[in-house]
């Protein structure tokens, strides 16, 4: 018998594929170079919440093309499939998803933030405002 398939069941089973990430440890892991923190939020939520400072912003319908180290498209920030990234979105949801994508991409140490960017914010971390 299949599992479901429903949003729910989908995000239960990513996430068992990885260990994601609480906000305080990403950004320690972000100020010591260890991580790339990833900003995939819609352009009017980074406008009215703000950014995370130094993390790098890369549309969600970009994201594979622009972290695959091998892709034509690639910033430079994607070195290789080593690097250690961390999706961020507004609440932790789509970002499972994202990471998960990368993961199939070969990046098998991209995470995503649990709690997203309003976690990150409620946790008192540096939040550039508009």
């Amino acid at each position: 018998m299949s599992e479901p398939n429903g949003i729910d069941a989908v995000l239960e089973r990513v996430r068992r594929g990885y260990a994601r990430i609480e906000p305080r440890a990403a950004y320690e892991a972000a100020e010591a170079g260890e991580a790339l923190l990833v900003d995939i939020r819609y352009a009017s939520l980074r406008d009215t919440d703000g950014l995370i400072p130094g993390a790098l912003v890369v549309e969600r319908n970009e994201l594979e093309w622009r972290l695959d180290p091998q892709g034509s498209h690639r910033l430079p920030e994607a070195t290789s499939h080593d690097l250690r990234v961390v999706v961020v979105c507004n609440e932790g949801y789509a970002s499972s998803l994202a990471a998960e994508s990368l993961h199939r991409l070969g990046l098998r140490r991209a995470t995503d933030l649990v709690g997203g960017f309003q976690a990150w914010r409620t946790a008192g971390l540096p939040v550039t405002v508009p």
